[in-house]
Formats: structure tokens, sequence, C-alpha cells
């Protein structure tokens, strides 16, 4: 069952995705899937070349930019760049959602789209207290 949390128009993260979630996610206009989780964190969780066989099987583009702990710069990086070319509306997710949206939030606030304040705002409405990553 999909726990999709919308932070904006153009972007939503998500715990863990499931196959069948792939397919809501393209039922619901997503073009982008980008996976924060490393392969292998927990043995329930599904691969993620399964995961995005099934995104490109549903017309999706799929990333996996892996996120141990916090993300270090190449992992912002890596997601800036993702955001810049990729199609959206862009789903993200790793096992609690919250990787994805700290990375995210980096890659607005580095770049000056918004600021700190508005993304701990924007964070919070979907569940997630970016106060200590964009505050502290």
């Amino acid at each position: 069952m999909s726990d999709f949390r919308r932070v904006t128009d153009d972007f939503t993260t998500s715990p863990q995705i499931s196959l069948a979630d792939v397919d809501e996610a393209a039922r619901l206009g997503f073009r982008t899937i980008i996976n924060n989780r490393p392969d292998g964190e927990a043995a329930d969780q599904p691969a993620g070349a399964e995961i995005e066989a099934a995104a490109r099987a549903a017309g999706l583009a799929y990333f996996h930019v892996p996120v141990v702990g916090g993300p270090g710069p190449d992992q912002v990086e890596a997601v800036r760049r993702i955001l810049d070319e990729a199609e959206g509306p862009v789903l993200a997710f790793c096992r609690s959602g919250t990787r994805s949206i700290v990375t995210w939030s980096l890659v607005q606030s580095q770049s000056g789209a918004r600021a700190p304040g508005e993304l701990v705002s924007l964070g919070r409405q979907a569940g997630y207290d970016l106060s200590g990553v964009l505050l502290g």
C-alpha cells in the first residue's frame, strides 16, 4: 500500500515502495522514480533492479542514488542533476522517506531555490522534521 507524501507539485517522497506501488505511481502521473535506499539494507525490501524493471515497464525513468546515513555531497549533486534533467513529477523513496526528503531539501537549499524555513514547513506538512538539517 502506497504512502506517497506530496512535498511539492513536482516532488513526492515515500517510505519503501513495492512493485505494485510503481504501477500506482505511473497511474498517478509520476514520470521519474529516485531510489535512495541501498540494496540489501533489509531482507524484506525489493531489489533495486526489480523496482527499476517495473518502473521501465510502466514507462517511468528510474535512478538509484543510494544514501547511507546522511547524504554526502556526491549524492546531493547526483540528485540535483537528476532533478534538473528528469521529467516530473518525481517520486523518491528510501526506507522511511527521510533520506529522500533530506537529500532533496539540501538540493533546494544549496541552489537557493527555496529558503530553509520554507523547506522545513514543506517537510513538516509531509511528516518529516527537517529543522535539524536546515536550521541547525
